[in-house]
């Protein structure tokens, strides 16, 4: 009996051992992100940015998902504008590989990113396990609730020649200030040409409050 009890104690603190390694690795100070590996960079937000918390976990049993969340609110806890920072790499038990040849080649901070934007109403659930479903979870965790509609810039960093790493930042600004809603930005099923000042200014404030370290 006591063999099976020190056994089962054993396979216990097995998965405990394997469950507190799985947290997140990436450490937060204050308005920085400090990334040792995969990449090793430091991440900074601006001071007024507070931090919501982190997540990791394996996302879809594809892949090793890590993401850290920041937001600018008001005083109700309204997003007024949302840093999303990930960490992701596919599992071994996969050969897949990242593709955004669909998204825009840039440049951000001297690095190669592929870039898109878009802007959608809140309303809609996200996908069950999604990484977007992580993110709500976190936001509602702290009493924080997104706007009615957003406009956002994803920009993604593959690292290197495997293709099996990245690294993504999403920054999300409430799209009430701009007058518009996310429908009238719509004229059927094509995108009015509105849309194109705003992307524009979008992605040159996401650029400039994320600062990237090496």
């Amino acid at each position: 009996m006591k063999h099976i009890l020190y056994g089962a104690l054993a396979l216990t603190l097995s998965f405990l051992s394997v469950a507190q390694a799985a947290g997140p690795e990436r450490q937060v100070r204050r308005n920085a992100l400090v990334s040792k590996q995969a990449p090793a960079i430091t991440v900074k937000v601006p001071r007024s940015a507070v931090y919501v918390g982190a997540d990791r976990w394996d996302l879809y049993d594809i892949c090793d998902a890590e993401l850290h969340v920041f937001v600018e609110a008001d005083r109700d806890k309204n997003v007024k504008a949302l840093y999303w920072i990930q960490f992701e790499q596919y599992l071994p038990s996969n050969t897949h590989t990242y593709n955004y040849g669909a998204d825009e080649p840039v440049q951000f901070a001297g690095r190669d990113f592929w870039q898109r934007t878009e802007f959608a109403a809140t309303t809609k659930t996200p996908r069950a396990g999604s990484d977007g479903e992580h993110v709500r979870k976190l936001l509602e965790r702290e009493g924080y609730t997104m706007p009615k509609d957003q406009m956002n810039v994803r920009l993604v960093q593959v690292l290197d020649e495997t293709r099996r790493r990245e690294l993504m930042f999403i920054y999300l600004e409430d799209l009430a200030p701009t007058g518009f809603t996310a429908a009238q930005l719509m004229d059927g099923k094509e995108i009015k040409p509105e849309w194109q000042s705003l992307k524009r200014d979008l992605v040159k404030r996401a650029m400039q409050r994320i600062q990237l370290l090496r």
